[in-house]
């Protein structure tokens, strides 16, 4: 008894140290937020802000009045703003068709007997590993030629490319986990193919499907060297590549609290997709490690 004690206080330890030590710089983000500029630029700031302050939302977001007494600057919270409305728009569009092209491929993988199907997954696995700084190069001299550079298709291929094989790989996985009869029983009640695919492996597939689509999302939410070596303007310029244009009046005292803000926000959306969809993603990545 007293070792089955010992084991379980080790382990609650153990695991509130993990959580202090991951959620620390989360903390310290959130802490930034509120501070001032004069704060954030001093020699030594402390941990949590003398005199919490939501000028730095206030100025990306560019709503009511600073603390004193003078206007957002709009040209700042114009750019936040379009660059997340570009985030939405591209990470979405590239989701949705990562999912339904990896879903297509997936179940052809995963039910149908073909010539080098082995040699499809390990093309989109090495597609998946290859470095993307050794794409940008060539992708801007193509985007460049064929007017794609700074738009919303110039970013969404790419993204594609990425995303595709991690999606094919996830989906496949969990195709070959649904049973093979339930479809043939949908065949012999009169269904298509297609229709057994529409309307009986597609729903019991939906749990990979939401995080083969998570995973896409979060990837192309996240994504900088594209974004960022693709784009010149704020018309297509996603979050993370905005960020690095907040450089501030000064450029040896950047404006660390709008940083700070800037993360916050582009980080809510995230926190919220995974508290809605947390059984869903845990039930995705489990299905295909698992033998019954």
């Amino acid at each position: 008894m007293k070792t089955d004690t010992k084991t379980k206080a080790g382990t609650g330890i153990g695991f509130v140290l993990i959580m202090i030590w991951c959620l620390l710089p989360v903390v310290w983000i959130i802490s930034l937020s509120f501070k001032s500029t004069a704060e954030t630029g001093a020699g030594s700031p402390q941990f949590l802000p003398k005199d919490a302050t939501l000028d730095n939302y206030k100025t990306l977001l560019g709503v009511g009045t600073l603390s004193d007494g003078t206007e957002p600057d709009p040209a700042v919270s114009d750019d936040f703003i379009q660059a997340l409305i570009n985030s939405f728009g591209i990470a979405l569009i590239a989701t949705l068709l990562s999912v339904v092209f990896a879903t297509l491929a997936a179940y052809a993988i995963a039910r149908l007997e073909f010539k080098g199907k082995r040699l499809v997954l390990s093309l989109a696995l090495a597609i998946a590993m290859f470095p993307v700084v050794s794409l940008v190069g060539p992708l801007f001299d193509m985007w460049r030629t064929f007017q794609l550079f700074n738009t919303w298709p110039g970013l969404i291929i790419p993204y594609m490319t990425f995303t595709l094989p991690l999606a094919i790989w996830t989906l496949s996985a969990f195709f070959r986990e649904i049973p093979w009869e339930m479809e043939q029983a949908a065949q012999v009640d009169g269904a298509t193919s297609w229709q057994a695919f529409r309307k009986v492996i597609v729903p019991l597939a939906a749990p990979g499907v939401f995080t083969a689509a998570i995973l896409t999302f979060f990837f192309a939410w996240n994504e900088f060297v594209l974004a960022i070596s693709l784009t010149s303007t704020t018309d297509s310029r996603t979050v993370p590549a905005q960020m690095s244009f907040f450089v501030g009046p000064d450029p040896f005292n950047p404006p660390y609290g709008q940083l700070a803000t800037a993360s916050v926000v582009v980080t809510v959306p995230i926190i919220i997709i995974v508290l809605l969809f947390q059984r869903k993603i845990v039930a995705g990545l489990t299905s295909g490690a698992v033998k019954g």
